[in-house]
């Protein structure tokens, strides 16, 4: 008996009946089928169709291993994880393209999202809170692919981190004092960095009697504190209704009598709306952004406000007004990820602003660089 084939015909004959995946349905199906088989074939193939109707199926078992950041699919035979040392490449295999695409489809209805040929991708959060990402072949190559970022199972301090190799000695005692300084600051870094572990970390170092307003784009900041509330974006609907973007929401943010006001990513038109707060009163403000440098962090602002509809000069005059410190994460060359630099915001006489380098931390210590003076004073 070819495996695939009669799959495929079982399957449909229980979809046909709307018949759970069963010991005896199954069983009955293969009769249909006119195929013998011994209880042993029959278990594996409900064990197979059960994984295809509940959770992430095949991909469960990656999604409960402790380390594992993110589960990669790039169609039917090519599946990675990331354990936090980079991208590795595993042994599970989907039953081909037909399997991959109706496991994204199930996991995006799982969200009460659509995905099928008319609305072939879909960016969504599971109820579990991992992050789903999916486009369907033809326009991804080389099937059907799925993206799931798995939420943080517990909040790390910055002592955990150092313990972990990822902060340094010197750089801990400095994140420290950015936090107790209460300025504003921003955790920069390149796609699976650790910025949100990071900044994670920092918000566990607030005073116990300020409060924490976190918004974002979908949960995955949970800092131990003991007084943190969230606001979480959502996407339109089937119909297209119903969308609350990140930028509406910072607005509610600013009206919660926020002590810190985060933001988990600044990606796209809230970027005015953070750099008005940051430039009326709200100390200590934070966020993440997506950036391979602290070099690149003007022009990546730049590119966001512009779209936005902000003047370029008004960028870099909110910027430098509103952001003292820049932390940059960084990943070495075994994957390994930790804080690679901070640098301070500086407007030139053309009031263009640029990141300075104040420390950047190399095998185990920090060496201070031009803007060290710079963050000596914005941390008294």
């Amino acid at each position: 008996m070819s495996e695939p084939p009669i799959l495929d015909r079982i399957r449909r004959r229980l979809a046909a009946d709307a018949a759970e995946p069963t010991p005896q349905s199954v069983a009955d199906a293969l009769r249909a089928e006119h195929q013998v088989a011994g209880s042993s074939t029959v278990l594996t193939l409900v064990d197979q169709l059960r994984s295809e109707t509940r959770g992430a199926g095949v991909l469960d078992p990656l999604l409960a291993l402790p380390d594992v950041t993110d589960v990669l699919v790039n169609g039917a035979d090519d599946v990675h994880v990331d354990r936090g040392r980079g991208l590795e490449r595993v042994s599970v295999r989907l039953d081909g393209e037909d399997a991959v695409r109706r496991l994204a489809q199930r996991l995006a209805a799982q969200a009460g999202r659509r995905l099928d040929d008319a609305s072939p991708w879909v960016d969504a959060r599971l109820h579990d809170g991992t992050r789903l990402h999916a486009v369907l072949a033809p326009l991804a190559r080389p099937g059907t692919l799925i993206s799931l970022r798995v939420p943080a199972r517990r909040s790390f301090s910055l002592a955990d981190l150092h313990a972990a190799g990822s902060i340094d000695a010197d750089a801990l005692a400095l994140l420290r004092e950015v936090v107790a300084a209460r300025v504003a600051f921003l955790v920069t870094g390149g796609t699976g960095s650790g910025k949100t572990t990071l900044l994670s970390a920092l918000l566990c170092e607030v005073a116990a009697d300020e409060r924490i307003v976190i918004v974002e784009d979908a949960t995955e900041l949970r800092p131990d504190h003991p007084h943190v509330v969230g606001l979480e974006a959502r996407p339109p609907n089937a119909e297209g209704a119903g969308q609350v973007t990140v930028r509406e929401l910072v607005r509610q943010a600013l009206r919660m009598r926020p002590d810190r006001l985060v933001v988990g990513e600044v990606r796209g038109a809230e970027v005015v709306d953070l750099l008005a707060a940051l430039n009326t009163g709200h100390e200590g403000g934070c966020g993440t952004v997506h950036a391979n440098s602290t070099a690149d962090v003007p022009a990546r602002f730049e590119a966001l406000g512009v779209a936005a509809g902000l003047p370029r000069a008004a960028v870099h005059s909110q910027l430098a007004a509103g952001i003292d410190v820049v932390i940059h994460m960084a990943r070495a060359s075994d994957g390994r990820r930790g804080v690679g630099e901070l640098a301070v915001v500086q407007r030139d006489r053309d009031g263009v602003v640029s990141c300075v380098p104040a420390v950047t931390f190399e095998r185990g210590r920090g060496v201070p660089g031009p803007g060290r003076d710079r963050l000596r004073q914005v941390l008294r």
